[in-house]
């Protein structure tokens, strides 16, 4: 470690620095109108300093986070001054996908403390419309990025305290549901402000030197930690493939390569190999992949270092330009970051498998299974505007020392469900059904995690949108373990594409079928006595 920060003090600011991140992202929860962010906490938080630098942030989506440098880098390119706060979600610009829209707020030092940036206070929340050509702005099947939502690159919402209200006149005016829009845009900003003045009282409290020490020693510690880990992996490269099921236009297979170098204390991950950027909108900016591949490379060597700009120093992550994992303008990218991501997961996973096989889990289920609903009248029997988006848990992959986790969201989100009551008492929707599925685990020593059955009743006129994988490929077993069940979709009861958009009339039912998670081992020895649990807990049938 190169500061001179001493332990107890460093541990002192590091959880004050975390608890600044968390607070953030309490009271955007708390203060947003749509349930996607107020109930299923689609959203995260983190503190940067003036370079740039992460230093702490919430535990929300992983997605998110590896992400925000682009975010925080983008704006600094545009000259921030204190007082302002930036809105982007361009994803060639800082951004993931059009729904993700950012706020950066540049900290300023009061008069007493000197003048200048201190560091970086960021928001990011899945806004559940941003416009398009579908109601939720989750579109199967579009080919340009301009089809998906309104595009924003880096730009002042707020110049020097002042918001610029014409401005989000403009924004609002191109998505439905402005008003819900328009309280989660106050949420954000709120959120930001907190950092600033939470940051502000340890500056006042220690002073700005021993600040500004601190964040370069949390820092310093976590890159520390985690080249003694990476220290600890063998030394080789690791190869794995797998695929897309699709891209929303073409079903055909896409493929994914990965080639992960441990050498020393650096590890290199190569995506060269995997397909061109392709027509839908499956495609998806290199910073989804860094966040994939970051949250892999944390979940194998010590998820306990403090996550900040020091995990991610010793690890490289290309991607040949024009490809699947590093599109060009105006490439459509909304699928791209919340399936691409979960599949670049499962193959660095898998490569990782070659080099310390007892770290890694089975597959689990590999997808996001996202659900969108969306009105688009206003008025008559249409029912209004509303935009419902949901992402459905499933199986977790069985685990060396014991069974994968039912129903859960795995790999790049962490969000929670939407409360039945809560979904029928905002939306023109009706909960059917909700339960884990039977068997849809594979077998295993240790048996892979239950996917879910979600039925939901449209009771009105509404588009559906559906972005899904693991329909075709089930999600696989290790060491002589069984794949997982795949995943199904239906309307009425008749089975549709895993990725796919179309009108429905009122009193349609949707059901989205999750897949289980592989299992991990030679089933022949499974203990007889958790068999025995799982068949009375109704998890296991005869088949």
């Amino acid at each position: 470690m190169t500061t001179d920060v001493d332990p107890v003090t460093l541990e002192v600011f590091r959880n004050q620095l975390e608890g600044i991140a968390e607070e953030m992202g309490q009271l955007l929860i708390r203060g947003a109108y749509s349930p996607n962010i107020k109930e299923r906490q689609d959203c995260s938080t983190a503190l940067f300093d003036a370079d740039g630098r992460m230093v702490a942030q919430a535990e929300h989506i992983p997605v998110h986070l590896g992400a925000m440098p682009e975010a925080v880098a983008a704006v600094r390119d545009r000259d921030p001054d204190p007082g302002d706060v930036f809105v982007l979600n361009d994803p060639f610009t800082g951004g993931t996908h059009l729904p993700d829209v950012t706020l950066v707020s540049p900290i300023a030092l009061d008069g007493e403390n000197g003048s200048g940036i201190l560091g970086y206070a960021v928001s990011r929340a899945h806004h559940a419309d941003v416009g398009g050509m579908t109601p939720g702005s989750m579109p199967a099947g579009a080919r340009e990025i301009y089809q998906e939502g309104l595009r924003i690159p880096p730009t002042r919402l707020v110049t020097a305290g002042e918001r610029d209200e014409a401005l989000l006149d403009l924004l609002l005016a191109n998505v439905r549901n402005p008003d819900e829009r328009r309280a989660d845009f106050r949420a954000q900003i709120a959120a930001n402000e907190r950092a600033e003045s939470r940051l502000r009282d340890l500056v006042d409290e220690h002073g700005l030197d021993l600040v500004e020490r601190a964040f370069d020693a949390v820092i310093d510690y976590s890159a520390d930690r985690i080249i003694e880990e990476i220290r600890s992996l063998p030394d080789g490269t690791y190869e794995a493939a797998d695929v897309l099921e699709g891209d929303g236009v073409t079903d055909e297979d896409i493929p994914l390569r990965v080639a992960v170098t441990v050498e020393g204390a650096r590890i290199d991950v190569d995506f060269a190999g995997t397909a061109d950027q392709v027509e839908g909108n499956f495609n998806a900016p290199l910073a989804i992949a860094k966040s994939a591949t970051y949250f892999v490379i944390r979940c194998v060597t010590d998820p306990e270092i403090p996550p900040n700009h020091g995990c991610y120093e010793p690890i490289r992550i290309d991607a040949p330009a024009g490809s699947l994992l590093n599109p060009s303008p105006p490439a459509a990218v909304v699928g791209g970051n919340v399936e691409t991501s979960q599949r670049v997961t499962d193959v660095v996973f898998a490569a990782f498998a070659n080099a310390v096989p007892d770290r890694v889990p089975a597959a689990s289920q590999g997808t996001m299974n996202n659900l969108t609903i969306g009105g688009r009248s206003g008025s008559g029997a249409d029912g209004g505007s509303f935009t419902y988006y949901e992402t459905i848990g499933g199986g977790f992959g069985g685990r060396s020392t014991k069974d994968g986790m039912d129903g859960v969201q795995v790999g790049m989100t962490n969000t929670l469900n939407t409360p039945v009551e809560s979904l029928e008492t905002e939306y023109p929707l009706s909960v059917v059904r909700y339960a884990l599925r039977e068997n849809s685990g594979g077998d295993g020593r240790h048996r892979g995690g239950l996917g879910i059955e979600r039925s939901v009743r449209v009771e009105t006129n509404a588009t559906v949108s559906l972005l899904t994988e693991r329909r075709r490929h089930a999600p696989a077993g290790v060491d002589g373990g069984r794949p997982g069940e795949p995943g199904e979709n239906l309307i009425d009861g008749a089975p549709v594409a895993a990725k796919t958009t179309v009108d429905v009339s009122s009193g349609t039912t949707v059901t989205v079928r999750t897949p289980g998670g592989g299992g991990y081992g030679d089933p022949q020895k499974r203990n007889a006595e958790a068999d025995a649990a799982d068949r009375a807990d109704g998890k296991v049938t005869d088949r």
